[in-house]
């Protein structure tokens, strides 16, 4: 497995996915200008990365916004569309030999991250970072919003639309499928997640057994079987008191700290090889901090240390 520390002579490619049509609360497209505003770029050049910023996805817009269908999926062509724009860039990018990261944009975005990664490995790992499953579907789904859904399509579990993007499905196994964080989780969700045996570390767990600890279960737990890792960090599930410029804040989170030492442990253990940071929302924050968290976060994930 090609880690971070065998990528340092090789492009970082990333790749800025302003979607805000995955969930109601418009601001989030702005994700990607925020983090690169919070010096993204920067900071990985310090790290003496060669960084090709690839630009943004076009995303769509509908005549109007948050219609659902009759499956209970909101907005669902266009989040198609950008999804699979998204899965061809970042399958691009690693027949390039490029490490790919991508900056949201709300979370329906890993649905093409996913797809565009998973067909490069015989069983890709994923470590989600989420205050929530994402493990929705339209039947289970209160809201209907795709954001909620994105880990449950990697599975193959959802409308063949959204399962099928990239051409095949599904893209992840449960077993290889590790959720930090978790303390918003939906009754189809839960059931979903005892169903398919899917590890789970809530912020019981977190406060119980300390992050240092949660870390080390969590990576021998999805890399026993893996040839690549993948890291979705959602900023939610950070504390609002540290991330408040996100959609659907949960108190109770993780510490800026604490995902700290998280993101210090991944990058020591140089097992990463594509990763995506989303649900940014410069509307909803307070003077960028919660992209300025963002970007510290990507700095330790690649190396980043004090001394």
């Amino acid at each position: 497995m090609k880690g971070l520390v065998e990528q340092v002579k090789k492009k970082i490619s990333i790749i800025g996915v302003p979607m805000d049509l995955g969930q109601t609360r418009r601001g989030v497209d702005m994700g990607p200008s925020a983090m690169r505003y919070a010096g993204v770029v920067e900071r990985l050049e310090a790290l003496n990365f060669e960084v090709d910023d690839r630009g943004d996805v076009e995303i769509g817009r509908p005549n109007k916004l948050d219609v659902k269908n009759d499956k209970n999926l909101k907005d669902l062509n266009e989040v198609v569309k950008a999804n699979e724009i998204l899965a061809d860039a970042v399958s691009n990018a690693v027949e390039k030999g490029n490490f790919p990261l991508v900056l949201g944009g709300d979370h329906s975005i890993a649905i093409g991250t996913l797809a565009g990664v998973a067909n490069k490995y015989e069983n890709l790992g994923v470590i989600w970072f989420d205050a929530h499953g994402d493990l929705n579907t339209g039947d289970t789904s209160p809201s209907g919003n795709i954001h909620g859904m994105p880990l449950a399509v990697s599975l193959g579990i959802g409308d063949t639309s959204l399962t099928k993007i990239g051409g095949y499905a599904p893209k992840i196994k449960p077993e290889n499928i590790v959720i930090i964080g978790a303390r918003s989780l939906d009754d189809g969700e839960k059931e979903l997640i005892k169903e398919k045996g899917i590890k789970v570390f809530t912020m019981h767990e977190i406060d119980r057994l300390g992050m240092t600890n949660v870390m080390e279960e969590a990576i021998s737990h999805v890399s026993q079987k893996t040839d690549g890792i993948h890291l979705s960090l959602d900023l939610d599930a950070l504390d609002p008191i540290d991330a408040p410029g996100v959609g659907t804040p949960v108190i109770g989170g993780t510490t800026y700290r604490e995902t700290h030492l998280a993101m210090e442990i991944l990058a020591e253990r140089d097992l990463i090889t594509s990763a995506e940071f989303v649900e940014v929302n410069p509307i909803l924050d307070n003077k960028n901090s919660t992209a300025e968290a963002a970007v510290g976060l990507i700095g330790s994930l690649f190396g980043e240390k004090l001394l």
